[in-house]
C-alpha cells in the first residue's frame, strides 16, 4: 500500500510553467508505475502522463506532448510533473496514481487500472 499527496499546483498565466510533486509513503516507492490524470468540472478524468518504476517508458497524450515531462525520483520517494507554456484548458484538479508493476517498463494510461490515488491538487491557468 502506498499513501500519495499532490502539491506544486496554484494560479498561473497563460505560457507559464508549474511542476507538480508527489509524495509517496507508507511503503516503498519503488515497484510502482505513476501516472497523472487531471479532471475538469463537469468533464470526465483524463490521462496526462505515465513512467514506469524504473523510469525507463514515459507516456504522454497528444494534449500535453511537448509541453510537459513526467519524471520520478525513486530516493526521494517523489514523481513530479514538469508543465510548460500552460494554457487555460489546462485548468483542472491534478491528481497522481500509483500501481503495483513488476516488469520495468510497465506503465498505464488507465485509471480503472491504479489502485492507489492522491486527493489532487488545483491548477488555474489565467489567459
Amino acid at each position: 500500500q502506498v499513501q500519495l499527496v499532490e502539491s506544486g499546483g496554484g494560479l498561473v498565466q497563460a505560457g507559464g510553467s508549474l511542476r507538480l510533486s508527489c509524495a509517496a509513503s507508507g511503503r516503498t516507492f519503488s515497484n510502482y508505475a505513476m501516472g497523472w490524470f487531471r479532471q475538469a468540472p463537469g468533464k470526465e478524468r483524463e490521462f496526462v502522463a505515465a513512467i514506469s518504476w524504473t523510469g525507463s517508458s514515459t507516456y504522454y497524450p497528444d494534449s500535453v506532448k511537448g509541453r510537459s515531462t513526467i519524471s520520478r525520483d525513486n530516493a526521494k520517494n517523489t514523481v513530479y510533473l514538469q508543465m510548460n507554456n500552460l494554457k487555460p484548458e489546462d485548468t483542472a484538479v491534478y491528481y497522481c496514481a500509483a500501481v503495483r508493476a513488476y516488469l520495468g517498463s510497465y506503465l498505464s494510461l488507465r485509471d480503472y487500472e491504479y489502485n492507489y490515488w492522491g486527493q489532487g491538487t488545483q491548477v488555474t491557468v489565467s489567459s
